[in-house]
């Protein structure tokens, strides 16, 4: 499993400042990568988002930027900067942009 990028360890960060949005798309950079777990950053450009799935570990999406519709168990919920959403394990979520927002997912795993 790869590390966290270097220039990263040990220094104050501005989350929302390491990952840049890209026109249409939603752009993810991976800030730490461990066994035990991964903490990425996603920039989501207005009305991109992601398709309802499950995953196989339990997951914490703390919004940075914007506004989010995130849908979890069916029950859709606007999140906006500041808010935190724990996703269970293989509950079924999916993710919207309302408009261009950014997240960190903070995935655990075991």
């Amino acid at each position: 499993m790869t590390q966290d990028p270097a220039e990263l360890r040990g220094v104050p960060l501005v989350a929302s400042r390491l990952v840049e949005y890209g026109e249409g798309a939603i752009v993810s950079r991976t800030i730490l990568q461990r066994e035990s777990g991964n903490v990425t950053l996603f920039a989501f450009d207005a009305g991109q988002g992601l398709s309802e799935h499950t995953a196989p570990f339990d997951a914490l999406v703390f919004v940075l930027e914007g506004r989010a519709a995130i849908t979890l168990a069916g029950q859709v919920n606007e999140v906006a900067a500041g808010g935190v959403v724990i996703m269970p394990a293989q509950v079924p979520h999916a993710l919207k942009a309302i408009e261009r927002f950014k997240m960190m997912l903070v995935m655990i795993r075991g």
